[in-house]
């Protein structure tokens, strides 16, 4: 056992070395319109800049809405740069896929709770971690210092807040 692997509390459960990133936003509109509006008006909300491997190159970004679709980002010139795969597809409640913008492969579940009428809660959770090494962990991604600075987690939060932001006032 290593000195991060350590039961916490003398319970013997061990503390995460990688925790996945967990964020949430509330979304004034119903889960069905959330789910929707996220997969498939994506790239009217999502943050291409800096948030894609195109940047102000992106035209259109697609989430094939099955198990084993692609999601992926199309460029003004008509490459396609893939950032994943669907592993799970269960309309409205949730979708997972993997996601292959880091240096090997993680994962990426997306939830949408029905709180009230008109209300849900988009959540993410970004994990699998592991996959990569201490130095690919501290790399930069769309934002400085990757992982390990907390880059990913500032992330999600701009992309969920985008997604909110879109569905503010929609009667939906």
């Amino acid at each position: 056992m290593t000195a991060s692997d350590e039961p916490v509390g003398g319970a013997g459960v061990a503390a995460l070395r990688r925790p996945p990133v967990r964020l949430a936003v509330l979304v004034h509109a119903s889960r069905q319109h959330t789910f929707a509006s996220f997969v498939t008006t994506i790239s009217a909300w999502w943050p291409v800049q800096p948030f894609s491997a195109g940047k102000d190159r992106v035209r259109d970004v697609t989430v094939e809405q099955r198990l084993g679709g692609r999601i992926y980002e199309t460029w003004d010139d008509g490459i396609e740069v893939d950032w994943g795969t669907v592993t799970a597809w269960e309309p409205p409640e949730r979708f997972v896929m993997t996601w292959t913008g880091t240096p090997a492969a993680t994962e990426v579940e997306f939830t949408f709770t029905a709180l009230a009428p008109g209300l849900t809660r988009a959540a993410v959770e970004h994990r699998g971690w592991e996959a990569l090494t201490d130095e690919q962990l501290a790399e930069d991604c769309a934002l400085p210092g990757g992982y390990s600075s907390g880059a990913y987690a500032a992330g999600w939060a701009t992309i969920l807040q985008s997604l909110a932001d879109s569905l503010a006032g929609v009667a939906p």
